[in-house]
């Protein structure tokens, strides 16, 4: 498994729940991930990416504040190249249309390491025939 180079990889977690920001920092930080700052709503969320401007944004689906088309829509405004992460449970998968423009992976909990370093991969550059 091969892991993002440590000198351009950053990011920035979003959660309301201080247990899920723990546990998503611990796992960015495990796959060599910087972790500039954590945010639990989208205003503190936002002031984090325009002072950082990470390489990714991990948001899991409970926001103290704010929503996640909103997030994401500000999010890539500002970073256009910024990677999203948007961690929701399996019970209750967001429908992609609830998400315009939406996150480049949803990862629905619970999840395996496995499953998250592949989420953390950028994808493939496409190729040409």
């Amino acid at each position: 498994m091969s892991t993002p180079e440590a000198s351009s990889t950053s990011a920035v977690v979003v959660a309301g729940d201080e247990e899920t920001r723990v546990l998503l920092r611990g796992l960015l930080r495990l796959h060599h991930f910087r972790v500039d700052g954590e945010a639990e709503g989208a205003t503190q969320a936002m002031e984090l990416l325009a002072h950082h401007h990470p390489t990714l944004l991990v948001v899991d689906v409970n926001l103290a504040e704010g929503t996640i088309p909103r997030l994401l829509a500000d999010a890539r405004a500002l970073l256009p190249k910024l990677r999203t992460i948007l961690v929701a449970p399996a019970s209750r998968p967001p429908p992609p249309e609830s998400v315009p423009g939406g996150p480049d992976v949803i990862l629905l909990r619970p999840f395996r390491i496995r499953q998250f370093a592949e989420a953390l991969r950028p994808p493939a550059p496409p190729t040409s025939p």
